[in-house]
């Protein structure tokens, strides 16, 4: 790992012994990218980014009419300088005039990388596993300064990316746009891939030809949305799962979020990330800094299962953080489906002492524990114990828990408030909404304002209550509303534009303080299930409920598609009752559970009302779970196939030092004509052997990798196997 900077050609090279990275300065005052890709040995300019005189192109440089902005590779291009693709920032000043100059200044290379004071970015446990360039652009006419962040790790594939623009004048000026980070390539063979979706159907994996145009992804909600995920990748037409080239930015970031791939008219290629300037301005004052969120890019030249394997390892190890990062993650039993509203001491009770002899872990309260919560119409933001369905109090309710060697979760949706709730007759001015119109309510709660320091003092005092008298060991963090009416009684006039921005400022210092303040409790982020499954909910809570849909079939697609970006022990999957509520499938107790396993598992069902062989169904499985959770948790996985394209197909996971192999195998539906589906491990060692537990069968690495492995036929739907293979 190094970052050298060449002082003969003004180039910079930053490597490790995977990739490079390339920028060169042009003209002393323009940065221009040159090669972003597999490690070179050293870079000679082979592929040029050759000028010519183009009409329509402007020519900054009026002594060479081939210099143009509109055609060259850019680092972090600018508006009104004759660049007419999307540009990384805009800047307005208190005139009007949003023309600006900014030129490379210096640079500073050091060791380690910097934290981004307010913001989740990925961290350094030592400086010498990374390196950071820091590259200074300025406007000597604005007294204005842009700071580009490049960080490169020496044991990942990755490039992490930021900007921060610094007010070094003595006017106020309104910041309009600042992108995370730009990306221009001269090659544009590329296909597209991205994550969309809705609720209870997140994350949908779409992969499309790159056109003469621009591609947006985008949230305008509040949140990152489980209609979006803050993720690109550019994927050559040849790419495969296994093989092929593949360059993928996500953005560590909760609120807001745009994304463009941009083709030009000359056949280049722009990608940026950011916050979605629709919904954003800023009024930064002399001697204030605006940063923006940090940008993680990978790259692959091993496929699709390169890519995630590298977002699956980096993120694990350098974006979660507390004591759960390397914890084994419990097993738990959510009331929600087994008692919705209708919770009671009696109830949670004698669930938590059936769920015990079960083998579970950790038993979750969901909605329903607080004052007057009937149903989803009140009482949000009164977080305390209602005494008519808990007459004893919370902290019985938790000495009962331990009584019967569980630990005690509970549901919390901090940032929401009902209008029928104390809060809300006592603060009606917490709410964002304007001061002309009835606020729009949605599930019948309006979204407190973040932006109020009184508001989150509120939360982090209300919340650390709860959380010390129940000895809570795990909360589940709700959000079941975008955001609407964006106004803010707090904010000033022109502050209004902030208010995005500063509600996911007020999130992430609250979450701070609650990690400081309980180390030791589990956070699990859920935003209706997966709507803010995102990096930057990562940072402060190392699992996600990754959707509200918790039918097995259905989740096959939505954990494939997480899978490109977010390791399965960020992800929280539970078994439910059946019918399922939100689809009415019945699916066999044993692939709900097969599915459920390869995340982190919960159930999230009535165990009261089971039948005895159910009952020990679900203990023997949970006794499995817990002597394979390290190989599912902190193992290798692997996508075997495609359920957005087959009937069937398999997922794989290894474990960390190579012994331990998993394989599963699901068919939805039984077909009378069958095809034999043949199922190729992944990551075995191709020298040695490996024993299959149920058969004995003994194969080799390769056989499995290169012949495959045959399922036999299942006249049933629904159907799954599991398999487990132990290196000898």
């Amino acid at each position: 790992m190094k970052i050298e900077y060449r002082d003969d050609d003004a180039t910079f090279i930053l490597e490790n012994d995977s990739i490079s990275y390339v920028i060169q300065i042009v003209k002393d005052r323009y940065v221009k990218h040159c090669y972003f890709g597999k490690k070179i040995r050293d870079f000679k300019g082979s592929c040029k980014n050759w000028m010519y005189d183009r009409g329509f192109c402007s020519n900054p440089d009026e002594n060479d009419r081939t210099f143009s902005l509109d055609t060259m590779l850019r680092e972090f291009p600018d508006i009104n300088q004759g660049d007419y693709r999307h540009s990384a920032y805009q800047i307005e000043s208190e005139d009007g005039d949003s023309v600006t100059r900014f030129y490379y200044k210096s640079y500073n290379i050091y060791k380690g990388k910097k934290a981004i004071a307010g913001l989740p970015s990925v961290y350094v446990e030592s400086e010498d596993e990374a390196m950071t360039l820091e590259l200074t652009l300025f406007d000597t006419v604005r007294l204005l300064e842009i700071n580009l962040f490049y960080t490169i790790y020496r044991d990942y594939s990755v490039i992490t990316r930021s900007s921060e623009l610094v007010n070094k004048s003595d006017e106020s000026i309104k910041l309009k746009r600042l992108m995370s980070f730009n990306l221009d390539m001269q090659d544009n063979r590329w296909d597209v891939m991205t994550l969309s979706g809705s609720h209870t159907n997140e994350k949908n994996i779409y992969r499309r030809k790159l056109g003469s145009d621009t591609l947006l992804v985008e949230s305008s909600r509040g949140t990152s949305s489980p209609q979006s995920t803050p993720f690109i990748a550019l994927v050559r037409p040849e790419t495969t799962e296994k093989s092929g080239e593949v360059i993928a930015s996500n953005l560590i970031y909760s609120g807001n979020f745009a994304g463009f791939v941009q083709k030009s008219q000359y056949g280049t290629v722009r990608v940026q990330m950011g916050i979605n300037p629709e919904t954003f301005c800023w009024h930064l004052n002399p001697s204030k800094t605006f940063a923006s969120p940090e940008s993680v890019l990978v790259y692959s030249e091993n496929g699709l299962q390169g890519m995630s394997q590298t977002f699956h390892s980096f993120y694990r190890k350098r974006l979660c953080r507390g004591e759960y990062r390397d914890l084994a993650r419990p097993v738990l039993l959510n009331t929600w489906e087994a008692m919705y509203f209708e919770v009671s001491e009696e109830k949670f009770l004698n669930l938590a002492k059936e769920a015990s002899e079960l083998g579970v872990e950790t038993i979750v309260l969901d909605d329903g524990w607080f004052k007057g919560r009937l149903d989803d119409t009140s009482s949000l933001g009164d977080w305390v114990m209602d005494v008519k369905k808990f007459p004893k109090g919370l902290k019985y309710l938790s000495e009962q828990v331990e009584h019967f060697g569980l630990k005690l979760g509970i549901w919390l949706e901090p940032e929401m408030i009902s209008k029928k709730s104390d809060l809300y007759q006592q603060h009606p001015d917490w709410v964002i909404r304007s001061n002309r119109y009835e606020p729009i309510v949605s599930r019948a709660q309006y979204v407190l304002d973040l932006t109020n320091p009184d508001v989150c003092s509120y939360l982090i005092e209300a919340i650390s209550l709860v959380l010390t008298e129940g000895n809570i060991a795990y909360v589940k963090w709700d959000m079941n509303r975008h955001l609407t009416d964006l106004y803010s009684t707090f904010l000033s006039a022109e502050q209004q534009g902030e208010l995005s921005h500063r509600y996911v400022l007020g999130l992430y210092s609250i979450l701070e303080t609650l990690n400081q303040r309980f180390p030791h409790i589990l956070f699990e982020n859920c935003s209706s299930g997966g709507g803010r499954y995102d990096a930057g909910m990562l940072y402060y809570m190392p699992q996600t409920w990754a959707s509200d849909n918790t039918d097995a079939i259905s989740r096959l697609k939505i954990q494939q598609g997480t899978s490109l970006i977010f390791p399965a022990i960020t992800m929280g999957s539970h078994v439910s009752g059946v019918p399922n509520h939100q689809v009415g499938r019945v699916t066999p107790l044993k692939t709900r559970f097969h599915v459920a396993m390869s995340g982190n598992l919960g159930y999230e069902l009535d165990i009261t009302k089971l039948s005895d062989i159910e009952k020990n169904e679900i203990a023997e499985q949970i006794i499995f779970y817990k002597s394979i959770r390290d190989v599912v948790q902190f193992g290798h996985y692997y996508r075997l196939s495609d359920f957005t394209k087959q009937n069937q197909g398999g997922w794989q996971f290894v474990s960390e030092d190579g012994k331990d192999v998993l394989v599963t195998y699901v068919q939805i539906l039984s077909q009378p004509a069958y095809e034999i589906p043949i199922l190729y491990l992944n990551g075995l060692d191709p020298k040695a052997n490996y024993r299959e537990k149920g058969s004995g069968e003994i194969y080799g690495g390769d056989e499995l990798m290169y012949s495959g492995l045959t399922i036999p036929r299942t006249k049933e739907d629904f159907h799954s196997t599991l398999y487990q293979f132990v290196k000898i």
